[in-house]
């Protein structure tokens, strides 16, 4: 997946295996400051849910929250951004539910593509703009 060209790309993170091969343990305490306490709702996201910003990002905006601003100016999906930012789908829920109530993001469920049109409903149509 490529970022939005209007972004520069995060900086790589270097992982240096441990004894067993296995990658350092990510940060938790990070994900804690992004996350909070965990105390008040969440809005009902899911991964293919689209969020596109409403405004540019605030002063006093987080650094995610500024992220996420900045990339929505066109609708990503949830699942998009959690990847970009590199970031769990839980903590995104976080940080996007924080510009919801802030009126700062909107998100809308994504555009279903309806199911092809029966084939006799077709021909019954070209056959009566036929007879005109």
């Amino acid at each position: 997946m490529t970022p939005p060209r209007h972004l520069p790309p995060p900086p790589p993170q270097e992982a240096k295996p441990q004894s067993g091969g296995e990658p350092p343990p990510k940060n938790p305490e990070r994900l804690y400051t992004i996350a909070g306490s965990g105390e008040g709702g969440r809005a009902e996201l899911d991964l293919v849910t689209l969020v596109v910003a409403r405004s540019a990002p605030p002063p006093a905006a987080s650094p995610e929250q500024t992220a996420v601003l900045r990339l929505c100016t066109a609708p990503l999906s949830v699942a998009e951004l959690s990847a970009y930012l590199r970031l769990p789908f839980s903590a995104m829920t976080v940080v996007i539910t924080e510009l919801i109530a802030a009126e700062q993001v909107q998100a809308r469920a994504p555009i279903v593509r309806q199911a092809l049109p029966d084939r006799s409903l077709l021909e019954a149509v070209m056959h009566g703009l036929q007879r005109l």
